[in-house]
């Protein structure tokens, strides 16, 4: 019987240390309950602590960079432009008694965010416009097509000016919700737009419009490449014909000479005697002949006719 009283002793005085000593890891703090109450100030440093056997619990918060990730929510833009924005934060607990005393668990702290940030990102976005919300800086340039320099439109893809920007709208929705939070024992860290989007009911239109400008801007190129075009074909016809033409006053003057010469070259060799000169009109009457007669032809000629008088001995 006394050995299992021993037994029963010691069990239960190892159940009295293990109840009675608690860890606090390094990425950690404790906060001690009592009956659902904290007792006495958070246990921050890491080591091995004591505590009220039984009736004292320990309760472990985190003490690492935490991440807060939003859903997207639809909102209004001053200038009336639903859109989808999409957060994301860092936070950190830095008064675990506050902290616990308030949320209690890490569930309760990622929805009282959730409030907090969901309602100064909608006040941010609705002082401004969306140009303010999507650019990052006001002195960015865009870059420029040297070929669209002069151009009737040369003010496509100018940048609208604005006065803020992305970073500063970030920084008041921070300035905001980092006041709200700090009564909670959090510490927020960082707070950035991951997405910014159109509302999925007026995006089509966007699309649509976005479509037709970019169609309005390549019609125009077209009808100037078409222009070009046009006068290019119009330079090569105007050339074409200046040569064509140039060509054939060339030929028609070697011609004139050809002939000529041919002539010259023709009386020096039929007028050497008469009988050269006879047969020299001779040829050039039977030459003739078939350019004048054809067989239906009818002919009144003169019997003095130099075209006759060859005829007046043909026999059929």
């Amino acid at each position: 019987m006394k050995p299992v009283l021993v037994l029963i002793a010691v069990l239960l005085l190892l159940l009295t240390i293990k109840e009675s000593l608690y860890k606090v890891g390094e990425v950690e703090q404790v906060i001690i309950t009592q009956f659902g109450k904290p007792v006495g100030n958070a246990v921050t440093e890491a080591g091995l602590n004591f505590k009220t056997p039984f009736i004292q619990e320990v309760n472990a918060i985190d003490k690492r960079i935490l991440e807060w990730d939003g859903t997207p929510s639809d909102m209004p833009t001053k200038d009336k432009l639903y859109i989808s924005v999409d957060l994301f934060a860092r936070w950190r607990i830095t008064d675990p008694l506050q902290y616990f005393l308030r949320l209690r668990d890490e569930r309760s702290a990622q929805s009282r965010l959730d409030d907090i940030l969901g309602s100064e990102t909608r006040n941010a976005v609705a002082k401004h416009e969306l140009i303010e919300i999507i650019r990052t800086t006001k002195d960015r340039q865009p870059a420029r097509d040297a070929m669209n320099d002069g151009a009737e439109d040369a003010d496509v893809g100018n940048l609208v000016p604005i006065q803020k920007g992305r970073q500063l709208v970030e920084q008041e929705i921070f300035l905001a919700a980092a006041e709200k939070v700090q009564v909670f024992g959090i510490e927020l860290l960082d707070i950035r737009f991951k997405r910014i989007n159109y509302n999925a009911s007026v995006r089509p239109k966007i699309y649509d419009r976005m479509i037709s400008e970019r169609r309005q801007i390549a019609e125009r190129f077209l009808s100037e490449g078409n222009g070009e075009a046009a006068r290019i074909r119009g330079n090569r016809v105007r050339e074409l014909n200046k040569i064509q033409s140039e060509a054939y006053k060339e030929v028609e003057e070697i011609r004139g000479i050809a002939d000529a010469k041919a002539t010259e070259i023709y009386a020096l060799a039929y007028n050497k005697s008469t009988l050269s000169i006879e047969l020299f009109e001779f040829t050039r009457t039977m030459q003739a002949y078939p350019m004048i007669i054809s067989r239906n032809a009818t002919l009144v000629l003169s019997t003095e006719s130099d075209l006759f008088k060859y005829l007046k001995g043909v026999k059929e």
